[in-house]
């Protein structure tokens, strides 16, 4: 078994990604990070995905294209996967007789169909980790009774099993009896450090800002922050609102800016990641609002980092990462009176936003992709300890 090993002691891993591994998402981010840091520290790692439409195969050595796909719009993933659709056995078994894993990682592997083809003919030591929820909607219920059967059919093959919260491990409770360790989503903290970023230069003034960074679509809560925005405008001046992202609700809350003159409103759409760190060091406070459908909020952890207040919905995936101290930022995001009372704090009292923001700079350490790639290794070696 992997007998290109860097050091034979060391298992090679195989990394599954379900989405296209050439566009930015949380998953994409998680799957490159963690395999960086484990090349770094002499593991020989592939990242296994489906063909993205118009990839080049030999772009990457460390990438392994398996088969053909297309995308489809899945709003319960909050992401469009690419499904691998020609994939056949004799690809399968041919790639694994080349590469001879000794691991193969598998993120997200209900997502169908590229994991569920993995698994059936893998002869390695089979990890998973689960970072999606379901929303808390009738379309979940719908899915669940497709779902469920695919997922415990998938989970059957799986030796060890990883989330990354214990909402996103909630579903997966569902269909396996498995214990589920939880690893959390990471951040490359050294590149979330406000003394290394320059800020956003058109907002890099005295007035007050607030910024909301993510998908405009319902689930995310930015018409409750506009409607929360025209009162607070209304009570304080020389403040603005900045909107970084794009979405099918952008044209609708863009004439709800119009049609109710909201002052100082910016939409940005899609932004960089460069721009995203300088917007975060321009801004005085970060604000998302989403109501449902979150596992975990990579982006208060990111903004955390940057030692920028944050303020975010009471769902269950933000709950269940804003501990402590941390719980002064959530609030119910359908209540004006709430969201703007919460805005009032985070931006005007300077003793609360010291406390917060000793208490996060503190917090996100533990967020490091450095620390989360130890616990994977944990699990990796601990599992091929046992087979060897």
């Amino acid at each position: 078994m992997g007998a290109e090993n860097i050091n034979t002691k060391k298992p090679k891993i195989g990394i599954v990604c379900p989405y296209n591994i050439n566009k930015f998402g949380g998953v994409v981010d998680h799957v490159k990070s963690v395999a960086a840091i484990l090349k770094s520290r002499g593991y020989v790692v592939k990242i296994v995905t489906p063909t993205p439409p118009g990839a080049d195969a030999s772009c990457d050595p460390d990438v392994i294209y398996v088969g053909s796909s297309r995308a489809v719009n899945a709003p319960f993933l909050n992401t469009t996967p690419q499904l691998s659709v020609s994939t056949t056995p004799d690809d399968v078994k041919q790639m694994y007789d080349q590469e001879r894993f000794d691991i193969m990682h598998f993120h997200e592997p209900w997502v169908p169909v590229l994991s569920g083809q993995l698994l059936a003919y893998s002869n390695s030591i089979n990890v998973a980790t689960f970072h999606a929820k379901m929303p808390e909607d009738l379309l979940s219920k719908s899915l669940e009774k497709i779902w469920l059967p695919y997922g415990k059919n998938v989970s059957k093959h799986i030796h060890y099993i990883t989330a990354v919260s214990e909402v996103a491990a909630r579903y997966v409770r569902t269909a396996t009896d498995q214990e589920i360790e939880i690893i959390p989503n990471g951040i490359i903290l050294d590149k979330f450090d406000p003394a290394k970023v320059e800020p956003y230069v058109p907002f890099a003034d005295d007035v007050k800002t607030i910024l909301f960074i993510g998908r405009l679509e319902g689930r995310k809560g930015v018409s409750h922050l506009l409607k929360a925005y025209k009162e607070f405008s209304s009570l304080h001046k020389n403040v603005r609102l900045v909107i970084a992202g794009d979405g099918p609700k952008r044209r609708t809350l863009q004439n709800y800016v119009e049609r109710n003159k909201l002052p100082m409103v910016s939409f940005l759409g899609f932004v960089s990641e460069e721009d995203k760190l300088a917007l975060m060091k321009a801004a005085d406070l970060m604000v998302s609002p989403a109501m449902f459908g979150e596992s975990f909020g990579i982006v208060l952890i990111e903004a955390m980092a940057m030692k920028l207040p944050i303020i975010g919905g009471n769902n269950a995936g933000y709950s269940s990462v804003m501990k402590d101290t941390g719980r002064l930022a959530l609030f119910d995001p359908k209540s004006t009176l709430s969201f703007v009372h919460k805005m009032e704090l985070m931006l005007f009292d300077d003793e609360v936003r010291d406390l917060f923001i000793r208490w996060a700079s503190s917090y996100v350490k533990q967020f490091d992709y450095s620390i989360v790639t130890d616990s994977y290794v944990k699990v990796y070696e601990g599992l091929y300890g046992q087979g060897n």
